[in-house]
């Protein structure tokens, strides 16, 4: 998110008061039977990170008509700590030794003791959520659940050349997107908001999250480290990416020989290679249409709820997701 959208007034106190409820938990955690465990997860739970997902959650409350954030807060902390082991557990898969400027669990502590802090953190989100009702719990079981079929469907398909553009919407839905709909859902759901709202809020949240993937999928071919992003992450490992699988289709021949030779021995130094060949296939071009609808999309859901503060501040994240400072 750009600084402008980070500074807006309504932003700054949700985030506040994100940090404050987990600072809460941490605490209450260090006091008790767990106190171990929560010491090992905290580094990275406390390491930083955008809180995107806590804050559309407030934001979603908020635009629905929600009167009392703290019947929601609960479980906007239990989507960060959710999300937190997953990128503990996302780290271990991909071998990564940073993580928001902080040593990996795994690369500082140990696979065995990574692994109970993912799993530790997984308990301690569905704890917390599930004073809610069996829907808000179903909702997000079942997008737990998704997180783990798209982590395993992105397993399977590691320096897959014939890897499909269904294939990865498919991921990113259930990785990516599927997280950012389930929390603008379910804190509708908490808000009493009627089957319209908490629909228009739930398809918000999935083309939100797609645009938000497909970014990211661009910036590790095109941005640089002051990005957020350190450039070709994804492609070191093999990960197929929709830019890469859009030249994999389109290209013919020698070219797509090429393509696929650079994709097979990548290294640093073929940099340039790739980017010819994307460029080639005008992938940049693509992806950047497909971003443009799914946010679109994404306002199109957001317009059918009266003009407000909050709305505007969640229209300025939305076309901000272009330029995120990931």
């Amino acid at each position: 998110m750009a600084e402008s959208v980070l500074e807006n007034s309504i932003l700054v106190e949700r985030r506040m008061e994100i940090e404050d409820a987990l600072h809460s938990v941490i605490e209450s955690s260090m006091n008790g039977p767990y106190a171990s465990a929560m010491n090992l997860a905290r580094e990275i739970l406390l390491a930083g990170g955008k809180r995107i997902r806590p804050i559309l959650t407030l934001l979603a409350y908020d635009l629905v008509g929600g009167q009392d954030r703290n019947e929601v807060i609960d479980f906007a902390v239990a989507t960060e700590l959710i999300h937190t082991a997953t990128l503990i557990h996302d780290d271990i898969y991909d071998g990564a030794k940073l993580r928001r400027g902080v040593q990996t669990l795994h690369e500082k502590h140990g696979l065995d003791h990574a692994i109970i802090g993912g799993d530790f953190l997984f308990v301690m989100g569905f704890g917390i959520g599930g004073r809610y009702d069996e829907q808000i719990v179903r909702i997000m079981a079942d997008t737990c659940a998704a997180i783990a079929a798209g982590e395993l469907k992105q397993l399977q398909h590691i320096s897959d050349l014939a890897t499909t553009p269904e294939d990865y919407y498919e991921i990113v839905r259930g990785k990516t997107a599927g997280p950012f709909s389930s929390a603008c859902e379910c804190a509708a759901i908490i808000a009493g908001a009627t089957e319209a709202e908490i629909q228009s809020m739930r398809e918000f949240g999935m083309e939100l999250g797609i645009a938000f993937q497909l970014v990211d999928d661009l910036l590790d071919l095109t941005g640089d480290e002051r990005m957020g992003k350190p450039r070709g992450t994804d492609v070191h490992e093999g990960k197929m990416t929709l830019p890469i699988i859009h030249s994999l289709t389109l290209l013919h021949g020698e070219a797509r020989r090429n393509l696929a030779d650079v994709l097979a021995e990548f290294r640093d130094d073929r940099w340039d290679e790739l980017e010819e060949l994307l460029v080639s296939g005008d992938s940049f071009g693509y992806c950047n249409i497909l971003i443009h609808n799914h946010l679109e999309r994404a306002l199109g859901h957001l317009y059918q709820f009266p003009k407000s503060e909050v709305r505007d501040v969640l229209e300025s994240i939305t076309r901000q997701v272009m330029t995120r400072n990931d």
